[in-house]
């Protein structure tokens, strides 16, 4: 009669356990899926920046097509991006391309001294500080998810429950740029 009991105390016991690790897990989950939307609420606010500055910069750099179309193209592709690794190869691709417009002021001072595109390159700076502090925040939640399904009890039953690793929104190639050491020359 008591290795019954004892029996019925180890199954429910692993049952109170996979349910533990099922809820943990759904909210690991959940976060994740949350600070990816917070990531594409950024994008979409620089995403519907970009004509704005695309339009100001024309009126001063008109025979500059070629950058400007770049920067139409990049956008257009990262809008219709999807999942962290295609999305973060998208914005990759729109960052340089951006990079390469706020350059063109170098060479107009007129357009340098526009109050709108002065406006326009805060508030993409400003975004672009905000994507970062987002993206830094999914990693996080990645990172705390992708632990989850790993650590004892979950790592038992997170297959079972269809929960697999995610991926990191990575920097791609420009990684490599990133934590290159500056070279100093005198």
């Amino acid at each position: 009669m008591s290795t019954g009991w004892i029996v019925l105390g180890v199954i429910v016991v692993l049952i109170v356990l996979a349910f533990a690790a099922y809820n943990r897990l759904v909210a690991l989950s959940q976060r994740v899926n949350q600070s990816f939307a917070d990531i594409d609420v950024q994008l979409k606010q620089r995403h519907d920046l970009i004509p704005n500055l695309i339009e100001t910069v024309k009126g001063y750099a008109a025979h500059e097509r070629g950058t400007l179309d770049d920067v139409i193209k990049a956008r257009n592709s990262a809008m219709n991006a999807q999942g962290p690794a295609q999305v973060g190869a998208a914005e990759n691709q729109l960052s340089g391309a951006l990079g390469r417009l706020i350059a063109l002021s170098e060479a107009y001072p007129d357009l340098k001294a526009n109050t709108n595109f002065q406006q326009l390159q805060t508030e993409l700076s400003d975004i672009e500080n905000k994507i970062a502090a987002s993206r830094r925040f999914f990693n996080n939640a990645v990172s705390e998810y992708n632990t989850g399904i790993q650590q004892m009890p979950a790592a038992l039953f997170a297959g079972t429950f269809g929960f697999h690793p995610k991926e990191f929104f990575d920097l791609g190639e420009t990684r490599k740029e990133v934590e290159a050491v500056p070279q100093v020359k005198f």
